[in-house]
């Protein structure tokens, strides 16, 4: 996944937000985010910001900062498209290997905190539990080969197995035709408010915002959605 390009988490003051109440009754499946959900979107904002500019840099004979600039205007011609999560479109585009440059620096990439517990503590809730995020198939193998994601899920997806990003309305149809969930008994948690705004147009019944995707950012004030910090706030105390 290529994450926001600018950073904004700074000037958004900060006020004390109540985790949200969910009755999980109400609630038969929950779809999970990866990237900026589960996983560290720290990794992500280096790679795409950072490495992959320098590799660039180092390929093209250009200067840091010109070559951060450049690759930055190509993210910024694709953003909210399939080809801004697609690794083999900017393996293309870029003229080196991404997804082996991913691999390489592939010791980066860790669960946000508490993400282990709380995956364990929702399993145990009996709940249907589907993975469905924007990265790449070759992203999420890596992803999965250095978390062991895959074992807390009934069911992963990548979006560029149905043709659209999130962020499209039609992509939930898509997914349905798959996936038999009911939009008012589903939970969505995800960080991108452009996401979460398509799901809610479909009829996603309960969606909740993750305040702090980034560890190395502070904490997002979010309005629209209710939302937490630490994914595991959504299920409370556990008195095990």
């Amino acid at each position: 996944m290529i994450p926001p390009l600018v950073r904004t988490l700074s000037q958004f003051p900060m006020s004390p937000v109540e985790p949200p109440s969910l009755r999980w009754s109400d609630i038969d499946c929950v779809f999970l985010d990866m990237d900026g959900t589960l996983l560290d979107l720290r990794f992500d904002n280096d790679f795409w910001l950072e490495i992959v500019p320098r590799r660039f840099a180092e390929l093209n004979d250009l200067g840091t900062e010109e070559a951060r600039r450049l690759v930055r205007s190509k993210y910024d011609r694709k953003r909210g498209s399939l080809d801004w999560y697609c690794l083999d479109y900017w393996s293309r585009e870029l003229g080196f290997d991404v997804a082996g440059l991913t691999h390489a620096v592939r010791n980066g990439i860790e669960y946000l905190p508490e993400v282990p517990e709380f995956l364990v503590r929702l399993v145990a809730t009996g709940k249907r539990i589907v993975l469905v995020t924007n990265a790449h198939r070759d992203t999420l193998s890596i992803k999965v080969e250095c978390t062991g994601l895959e074992r807390h899920f009934h069911a992963m997806y990548s979006t560029h197995d149905f043709g659209l990003p999130k962020e499209e309305e039609q992509f939930w149809s898509r997914l349905r035709a798959i996936e038999d969930f009911h939009p008012a008994r589903t939970l969505l948690v995800d960080d991108s408010l452009p996401v979460m705004r398509s799901a809610k147009a479909y009829g996603i019944g309960h969606i909740v915002a993750i305040r702090q995707p980034d560890s190395s950012a502070p904490p997002r004030q979010i309005d629209e959605f209710p939302s937490v910090i630490a994914l595991c706030d959504l299920l409370g105390p556990d008195d095990s």
